[in-house]
């Protein structure tokens, strides 16, 4: 009597994904799939959709709702430590340790014997997935890049197996979502001297378009680094993020198009939307600059570079992102104030700040004052820049 073998994929409902589940039988003898949809913050209709689809193709199927810990655990100490990667938001790097926990967890309980995913040989996401992956007892699988297959052949071959995708060969896009942030990426859009349509932005209108919204200045409040409340209205981090992402996807906020280089050492042309992100991380770090040392501010730009990295890699478990974490949160305790910022034709700019923790005083900057006497500063003035006058002579 043969024993069952099972895998459990992660499922995003798009074209990898899809084909991964008839070919974990046909080409790796897996008797069966078990699907896992994980819900940081895509459309309701795209979640449904893969579900829908999911439930049709595979034996098993879970669908999580993951996006309170994503904000809670992944978000949220972004945004303290200001996560940019090569000057860009992060954004899929973010979600993907939380979903491949997940898919453990659930392999655990399923008592399966293998861990599944459709990333390819030449991106990010097979070393983020797999680095939670391998951490476990369970095998680890990947079709796209075990067998070297390209989108074309799984066109075809999703065509010939009756399985529902959307990708043609016309339009090839690559589209990763979560709450944070869009990408993009495949196609034409591989030529980086090539323009990229209109059509692939869903999240942001062009800053360019006739009807775009007049100036709008939204308000933002923080409590130890993290968001709070908008305009005056308390909310929790999705809702919040949601809304942000509303408004500042109207005003056009939130393109990127850059050349990334991957952890593989390639360089990738990646264009990516994220209005909420744009706007929260302008607004977080102004308030830093308001509330913190100026040593303070130049130790933590090397720690937050450091944590974006480690980040960008998926390596959540290493130690040295749990030291910087504790580092930064340490720094957060006085990031707490209210901050405005300015919304319009694709641009975000701090208008106006506050804290109970400024290191900004007004009366001692103000020309207008004399609390301090300005003849204290001239001895300081002989020595500013000693050594250099000596080189000159």
């Amino acid at each position: 009597m043969s024993i069952m073998k099972t895998v459990v994929l992660a499922y995003s409902g798009g074209l990898d994904t899809s084909v991964c589940i008839p070919l974990l039988k046909e080409r790796y003898d897996y008797d069966k799939v078990i699907t896992v949809v994980a819900d940081v913050g895509q459309p309701q209709s795209e979640i449904d959709d893969a579900t829908r689809r999911a439930e049709t193709l595979a034996d098993a199927h879970y669908t999580l709702d993951l996006k309170d810990e994503f904000v809670r655990d992944y978000l949220f100490p972004s945004i303290k430590a200001n996560g940019l990667y090569e000057g860009y938001v992060l954004g899929t790097a973010l979600a993907r340790p939380l979903i491949a926990k997940k898919i453990a967890e659930v392999a655990e309980n399923e008592n399966a014997d293998a861990l599944a995913h459709g990333c390819t040989g030449k991106g990010n996401d097979q070393l983020r997935f797999e680095v939670i992956f391998r951490a476990t007892d369970f095998d680890v699988v990947a079709p796209m890049r075990d067998l070297n297959l390209s989108r074309e052949w799984e066109i075809d071959y999703a065509r010939d197996h009756n399985i529902p995708v959307t990708v043609s060969r016309e339009k090839i896009w690559s589209v990763d979502e979560n709450l944070w942030s869009r990408s993009i990426e495949g196609g034409k859009l591989e030529d980086p001297y090539s323009i990229p349509p209109e059509e692939i932005y869903e999240w942001t209108a062009s800053p360019e378009a006739e009807d775009v919204p007049a100036s709008e200045i939204v308000e933002l409040a923080f409590e130890g680094g993290v968001p709070v409340a908008l305009n005056g209205s308390a909310m929790d981090g999705v809702a919040l993020i949601r809304k942000l992402n509303t408004i500042g996807g109207a005003h056009g906020i939130g393109r990127s198009d850059k050349i990334e280089d991957r952890v593989l050492g390639l360089k990738a042309r990646e264009i990516y939307e994220h209005p909420a992100a744009t706007i929260l991380l302008t607004a977080h770090q102004d308030l830093e600059s308001l509330v913190l040392t100026r040593d303070e501010l130049r130790f933590k730009a090397v720690v937050d570079a450091t944590w974006a990295e480690l980040a960008y890699k998926g390596l959540v478990d290493e130690p040295l992102y749990a030291d910087l974490c504790a580092f930064v949160d340490e720094t957060q305790k006085r990031v707490t104030g209210d901050v405005k910022v300015r919304l319009y034709a694709g641009s975000a700019t701090v208008v106006a700040r506050r804290s109970d923790f400024a290191l900004y005083s007004e009366e001692l900057v103000s020309f207008g004052e004399s609390v301090i006497d300005q003849r204290d500063s001239e001895g300081f003035s002989k020595y500013h820049g000693f050594q250099a006058r000596l080189v000159r002579r």
